[in-house]
This record gives structure tokens, sequence and C-alpha cells, in this order.
């Protein structure tokens, strides 16, 4: 008789903060020693998101239409209460002709349709939330989940206590492996300086490019800095730099990047003393692991409440600084790289707080989660 192969699909999106986490599930449940024991994966959503990394893992891609239900009233949560629906009878279809072993949120409004479909069909359901706050998605699914994993113990109390277990966030594995030579040289950096690293997301942050482009004359005379822009904000941030920078030499010691793909993220992370970032989990999550202090700029609440409870989380352990964006002026971010970078005790406290915070076996842990709930299921 044939051995039954795994199914697993995987769900969840809208962002890359859902997306990729499960990509990095994904890394870890196809490196199994024998390819029999390697289980069938699925991905399903309104888009693919990401082809090229689905591809690259053998993902297939199921299409299944999502509704966003928005905080605010307007005529579109109408609309898209129907998607809604839809998705349930597409998710319906579609997991009866997969008929998976389990099914993976990450939560994010795509899910819904999909776990509760599971749900109707008795397929087992895992969910993760990565956010120091719980998504509302993520709190309507939980009912359905035979186990939920969380990435900040404190939203325990928001799901039920024996099926919840504190596991980290997912990451690629590529931002996890050992520095190399060569990545270093890649990075072009004065080995005699400091680096501070920049990261607004991949999309950018044209308020941190600003922050940081306006510092400049402050910080290369003392540190390599490295700079991710976002694709779109690049050529400004260049030509910026050039027209503001009074000295010219100090441009060797400016690095901008309009994205850094996870090995050089990796690099520029084993690199940098100190990381200026945004506060979506997957990144604090990303410094933490490489032990680096960091100066946390969290969205703007007003247009994203989950960034700015993230990095007040993250600082609490000791490992990072919060500077809201509204009180950032001229030389305020300048001052606070100096004093960490100044006081050794301080840079050793939070170096040793963001390892201790860093959990680096996230995705394994999951993997082997689903590998159990599978095998269970059958």
């Amino acid at each position: 008789m044939e051995k039954h192969k795994n199914r697993v699909v995987l769900v969840g999106g809208g962002s890359g903060g859902h997306f990729y986490p499960l990509i990095s599930i994904a890394e870890v449940l196809t490196r199994q020693p024998a390819p029999e024991a390697i289980p069938a994966l699925y991905y399903m959503g309104p888009t693919p998101y990401d082809t090229e990394a689905l591809n690259k893992l053998a993902i297939t891609y199921r299409y299944c239409p999502a509704g966003k239900q928005r905080r605010y009233r307007s005529f579109r949560n109408t609309l898209d209460l129907f998607k809604v629906m839809a998705g349930v009878c597409v998710a319906l279809v579609q997991l009866f002709r997969i008929y998976p072993d389990v099914v993976m949120s990450k939560g994010g409004y795509t899910s819904v349709p999909v776990v509760f479909a599971a749900w109707l069909l008795r397929i087992p359901v895992v969910l993760h939330e990565s956010d120091a706050v719980p998504g509302r998605a993520n709190k309507f699914c939980a009912r359905f989940a035979t186990y939920i994993g969380i990435a900040y113990p404190d939203i325990a109390e928001f799901f039920p206590e024996k099926k919840t277990a504190y596991v980290g966030v997912p990451m690629r594995t590529e931002l996890l492996d050992e520095p190399t030579t060569e990545g270093r040289a890649e990075l072009g950096l004065h080995s005699e300086r400091s680096t501070l690293l920049v990261i607004g997301g991949s999309q950018g942050a044209e308020r941190i490019n600003e922050l940081i482009l306006e510092s400049l004359d402050e910080l290369l005379p003392q540190y390599n800095v490295i700079h991710q822009t976002g694709a779109d904000l690049f050529d400004t941030a260049v030509a910026t730099a050039q027209s503001l920078i009074t000295q010219t030499s100090l441009l060797e010691y400016y690095h901008p990047v309009a994205f850094m793909p996870p090995q050089m993220l990796n690099e520029a992370l084993h690199a940098a003393s100190v990381v200026i970032s945004r506060a979506g989990s997957g990144s604090i999550y990303e410094i933490a692991a490489h032990g680096k202090p960091s100066i946390l700029i969290p969205i703007p609440e007003d247009v994203s409440h989950d960034q700015r409870t993230n990095a007040y989380a993250y600082a609490r352990t000791g490992a990072a600084v919060v500077m809201e964006e509204r009180n950032l002026q001229d030389g305020l971010l300048a001052a606070e790289i100096g004093r960490i970078m100044g006081d050794q005790q301080m840079y050793g406290h939070m170096s040793t707080a963001a390892r201790s915070f860093g959990m680096r076996d996230a995705a394994e842990t999951i993997a082997a989660t689903l590998v159990r709930i599978a095998v269970s299921h059958h």
C-alpha cells in the first residue's frame, strides 16, 4: 500500500508580515531527510503574493477570495462581506479537493474563509499570531484552532490556555546564517568604524529616510550607515544625501540600498552595532536574533496600532528604545545613537536582552507541530 503523503495548506496574507513567516515554516517542512516525508504544500489566498517564493519551494497556489472588514463605516464593508461568504464557498471546494491533514494560518483577513471552511470539514487548524496585540482575524479564528503559537507572552490571555504556546516568530533560514567574509566585503564597509543599519521595511519609510538624511552630517564622521530606503524612494534618498552632506568625502561611508534580500540583510545585521527600524514583529525578531541594540520608530498609531504595541512590548525587555515619529526633531536621533554607543554597560545590557528575547527556532517548532497534527489526522 502506498504511504500517505501529508498535505499542508498555508494561508495568511495582506502583507509580508503574514506571508514570509509561512515561507519560513515551509522551508523547514521541505528539509525532511526522506523525500517521501516532505509534505505536499499549498498556499491559498486572493493572490499568490510572491510567486517566486512559492515556486522555489514547490508550493501550489490555489485561488480563494476574501473580504476585509474595516474599523470604520464604509459601503465596501458590505461588499466585502459577500467576498467573505464567497471565499468560504471557494475554500470549501478547494479544501475538499486537496483534503489537507492540517491548515497553517498566519492570520490576516485572507485567512478567515479558509480557516472557517477547514473547521466545517473537520480539518485541524494551527494559528500563529506575531503581534503584541492579537489581530481581529486570529481572535475570531482562535475558536476553530487546534494549536495557537504566539510571539509575545503577554497576549496568551486572549487565547485558550490549553492550546496556546509561546514560540516566537518564524524567520527565513538565510537570516539565521553565520556571516561570511564575502558577504561582509560586498557591503563595502570600512572595518575601523562601527556600523548603523537603517531598515524602514521592504517598502521603505519616508519619514525615517528624512530623519536619517538630515542626520548624516552628524553620523558619517563616526559611523558607516547602511540605509535601506525602499525601491520607490531610493533615487530621492541618494540625490538628497548628495545635496545635504557638506563634506563630500564622507559619502563613502553612506551605503544606500533600495532593498536587501535575506542574505544581504543577514550580513548587514551581523555587521551593525545599532539598528534603527520600524516595529513590525518580523523586524524585531530578526534584530533580536542577532543580539543588536535597536531604536524602534513605530508607524504612527493612527495608521497602525500594532507596531506601537510591538515596540513598547519589546522595549520593556531592555533591548530597545522607542522614539515616536511625531516627537523626532533635528539632532534627537543622532543623540540617542550616541547615548547607546557611548555607554558600554547600557550597550551590553541591550544586546543581552535582545539575545534573550530572540527565539530562533519558531519555524522548527511550528513545523514539528504541523507534522505531529498531520500524522494524527490520518
